[in-house]
């Protein structure tokens, strides 16, 4: 058969099987990058339908998805909202940071893999799904609770951080010494630095010489100019992802809604080519011997950032029940930590790499929803009967003293205690 016809026939089975994951997925209401990740899986080398002809056409498809994620996540942001996060949330940033990337980095220590996929490892159990969570807190009803500013500004942290860390892994996986990183490093901090205060300074003019009111010229303006960004970004070692996300950053008003409306159909389609093609590379039969860490690591990792949410919502006044909300919402992990996989896969720097964040990845983006939604009910009534527990014993306690009347003023002891007023931080929540 014709090569082309083979292409052809290859990828469309493949946009054809993705379009009926993500249906199943909406169906069942959870996140499709599980079944995408799977689908990758069944294509790839040791799959069930190994994928030929149409896998650099992939390849190429994936780096657009990477790219088209990141600019998406800029879109959400202004640059003045960045500033006044790093200025109000950054101990939060740095509470994330360590609690939850040093896990990945020793666990990679202890499997030997080296101090470069410890790095790679610690982003991955770093960083949470913006994507996944923010469909989480739309299907809960949660947009409108007091928690929900904690979260987004413990994600936008996150993401700005990616303009840090996304250089020195590419400089580290490209085997540049302390002197190259370094000038890798400053260059990318520059960039940073130089579009965050012309998006502060002369962001409206920015959006205005980018703005127009047909669709298609903005779609290929805005496109254009992304992708001519992220290639410059990448000849400068500096990550073509994170020249998408300034890019993001750098559009604000009228523009961003509009390019938001008219590139998610081109987002959702690409990001999902990419994270079949992450599965292209990851043989099923290489995922059975890295299951038990990333079993270890999915439960610590989650257990971090329920503590992370947690102790950011109680530092912004947030309620007892709102702070284990904000825990539970942040345990999901998905694109970036795929991302940040991928390109330790492509480097080649370590073969068990990509297994161990594919299956980490797919047991955390399945739990993820589980945590947010059960994470406080579950620690209410642990903490209620905990209460309750200790009343008891403090009661036993009085009497075995033959304290008289220790049972005066203590009506209903020993009783699970029962909330007498709504949650002051539900608003707007289903229950």
């Amino acid at each position: 058969m014709h090569s082309s016809a083979v292409f052809l026939i290859e990828f469309g089975a493949v946009i054809l099987g993705l379009g009926l994951l993500g249906r199943l997925a909406g169906r069942f209401q959870f996140s499709p990058i599980p079944l995408y990740l799977l689908a990758g899986l069944a294509f790839g080398e040791g799959g069930l339908l190994p994928m030929g002809t149409s896998e650099e056409f992939v390849a190429t498809g994936a780096e657009i998805g990477v790219i088209l994620l990141l600019l998406m996540l800029g879109l959400e942001y202004t640059a003045s909202d960045l500033v006044s996060n790093l200025k109000t949330q950054y101990r939060a940033g740095l509470v994330d940071a360590v609690l939850n990337a040093l896990p990945g980095a020793v666990m990679a220590l202890l499997l030997g893999w080296g101090p470069v996929a410890a790095v790679v490892l610690a982003g991955v159990t770093w960083i949470s799904s913006s994507g996944v969570i923010a469909k989480v807190l739309g299907d809960l009803g949660r947009l409108g609770n007091r928690e929900t500013p904690v979260i987004l500004s413990i994600l936008v942290l996150e993401d700005l951080a990616m303009a840090v860390y996304l250089p020195i892994v590419t400089a580290l996986l490209a085997g540049a010494g302390l002197a190259a990183g370094s000038v890798t490093l400053a260059i990318a901090l520059g960039v940073a630095g130089l579009v965050l205060f012309l998006a502060v300074r002369y962001g409206r003019h920015i959006s205005r010489f980018v703005s127009s009111d047909d669709p298609e010229k903005l779609l290929l303006v805005v496109l254009g100019l992304t992708l001519l960004v992220a290639g410059i970004a990448q000849q400068l070692q500096v990550s073509a992802a994170v020249g998408a996300f300034l890019v993001g950053i750098a559009l604000s008003g009228e523009v961003a809604e509009g390019t938001h409306h008219l590139l998610s159909p081109l987002r959702d389609l690409f990001a999902a080519v990419f994270f079949v093609f992450f599965g292209l590379h990851t043989d099923p039969a290489s995922i059975p011997p890295v299951l038990l860490p990333a079993m270890t690591l999915a439960v610590l990792t989650a257990s971090t950032k329920i503590a992370t949410g947690y102790w950011a919502a109680r530092r912004a006044g947030i309620s007892e029940r709102g702070r284990w909300r904000a825990g539970g919402t942040l345990v999901a992990r998905g694109e970036f930590s795929i991302v940040i996989a991928g390109l330790a896969v492509t480097a080649g720097i370590e073969p068990s790499l990509g297994p161990l964040a594919t299956a980490y990845v797919l047991i955390l983006v399945v739990l993820g929803p589980l945590t947010a939604r059960w994470t406080e009910p579950v620690a209410r009534r642990v903490t209620a009967r905990l209460a309750a527990r200790r009343e008891a014993a403090e009661a036993k306690a009085a009497e075995a003293g033959g304290a008289n009347g220790a049972g005066n003023g203590r009506e209903g002891l020993g009783e699970e205690p029962r909330e007498t007023v709504d949650d002051p931080d539900a608003v707007g929540r289903r229950s």
